[in-house]
């Protein structure tokens, strides 16, 4: 899963992160209320959690910014502020759950993996398409009750495939989730992933689980879902809006050319 970690203090930004990677999660860093809008309206992180007190404006009005801009990415507000006002004013503004600092490490995971699991309709730490199963607790995966041993970067495609059951992913989608736009390969290498990932689950009985949208990339498919369900689209902020070195990732991804 992809976090965006919204965090001024430099020192504490690098812990977390390596408290976060440490439990599976690749991590993007926002110092600022304004970097933090513009990562969220160009990439779909699975949560984004926030600082309330940002150098630029409020946790606050990073929140109401991007739900008035429809960007429904859930928000955990990470903060040294106790006050059963600071928690009311945050979840009046679109906030989806608040944790105080100094906090249990532990916690936060739970938090952060109950959140992501109902913004996409899951009640239980268990994501499932017919007879597969994936745990985000344990990590484990299987098909029909048989085990599937997957690699690091397989049973990442895997998570975010199950998290956007049903919806087509591009390429790019997968390279920004695996990768977070840090030393990215060339496409290609979804194809060679998706191809162990199919082998794998295949071998276990799940047959034609993965489905090639030609043209477009991959979807998950789920009983009653066929081959015409949307594709991930992102709306990308305007020329401008973009900080350096988020515009530069972006146009990076540019070059390369469109998703076959």
């Amino acid at each position: 899963m992809r976090v965006l970690l919204v965090e001024p203090n430099t020192a504490l930004a690098s812990m977390e992160t390596s408290q976060l990677h440490a439990v599976g999660f690749m991590v993007d860093h926002a110092a600022s209320g304004h970097d933090a809008v513009a990562m969220l309206k160009l990439y779909d992180y699975d949560i984004a959690v926030m600082e309330l007190g940002l150098p630029d404006m409020e946790g606050y009005d990073v929140v109401r910014r991007c739900r008035a801009a429809r960007i429904t990415t859930p928000v955990l507000i990470l903060s040294s502020r106790g006050s059963a006002q600071a928690k009311v004013r945050a979840f009046s503004t679109g906030a989806d759950d608040y944790v105080t600092r100094p906090y249990d490490a532990m916690e936060l995971t739970a938090r952060m993996q109950a959140v992501i699991r109902r913004s996409k309709g899951y009640s239980e730490p268990t994501l499932q398409a017919g007879a597969l199963r994936l745990s985000l607790d344990s990590r484990d995966v299987s098909v029909n009750g048989r085990s599937v041993h997957l690699k690091g970067k397989e049973y990442m495609i895997l998570e975010l495939l199950l998290l956007r059951k049903g919806m087509v992913l591009t390429k790019d989608a997968f390279l920004n989730h695996l990768y977070g736009g840090m030393d990215e390969p060339e496409m290609k290498i979804i194809d060679v992933f998706v191809c162990k990932l199919r082998k794998k689950l295949q071998k276990a009985g799940g047959e034609n689980l993965i489905t090639t949208v030609w043209g477009q990339g991959y979807m998950l498919r789920d009983d009653g879902v066929g081959a015409t369900a949307p594709e991930m689209n992102l709306s990308v902020p305007a020329e401008g809006e973009l900080p350096p070195h988020v515009a530069a990732r972006a146009t990076s991804r540019d070059v390369r050319g469109s998703v076959t």
